[in-house]
């Protein structure tokens, strides 16, 4: 396998596992308000998202930017929360109106919670590259391999819910709350653990 493919793999395999149950949490409650009909607004937030975590894992990989590991990975559980919560105000919204809660807070929101998240995967990619200076064969496939698991998570989670409010009948509200409610519950219990392991 060449050098791409193994860290294209590599960076796919570290979003879709559950170890990495954090990034996996805050895109649940990033897609939480929307339905599959949305999936040009989902496109927008994740695109944001994307362009931030590419911009700092790119910088903390190749040593321009340094940080507190333990730092970011107490603030990765504070991103998930401050979107839950948001998700959990805007709820209802959706009684009035189908327009997405995440519609009202601007993408760059979303853009300042994936520097966040950019720095929390350089610490994993860091530790795979070793002694290698100028990673950049590695650091471009590494986050392909993540932006493939991200839009593979964010289907399943938009056709689950497709399934759910349209074959089940659920209540958009309900889902909205009850999937915002667990990614608090998941991102408090991580936060916990952070600052007291």
């Amino acid at each position: 396998m060449s050098v791409f493919q193994t860290y294209l793999q590599l960076g796919f395999l570290h979003i879709c596992t559950p170890r990495a149950a954090d990034h996996l949490t805050f895109l649940l409650a990033l897609c939480a308000p929307y339905v599959l009909n949305d999936w040009r607004r989902v496109l927008a937030l994740v695109t944001s998202f994307t362009v931030g975590h590419s911009l700092t894992l790119a910088l903390a990989t190749l040593g321009v930017v340094n940080f507190s590991p333990a730092v970011i990975e107490a603030l990765i559980p504070v991103t998930i929360m401050v979107t839950a919560l948001l998700n959990m105000r805007g709820a209802g919204r959706l009684i009035t109106r189908r327009t997405p809660v995440f519609a009202a807070v601007p993408n760059v929101l979303a853009l300042v919670f994936g520097l966040v998240h950019g720095l929390g995967f350089s610490s994993y990619l860091r530790a795979l590259l070793g002694a290698n200076s100028r990673p950049v064969e590695e650091l471009f496939a590494f986050n392909v391999g993540v932006e493939m698991g991200q839009v593979l998570i964010v289907s399943v989670i938009l056709l689950l819910g497709a399934v759910l409010l349209g074959s089940l009948r659920v209540a958009r509200r309900d889902w909205l709350l009850t999937t915002s409610g667990a990614a608090l519950g998941i991102a408090t219990v991580l936060l916990v653990q952070q600052l007291w392991p």
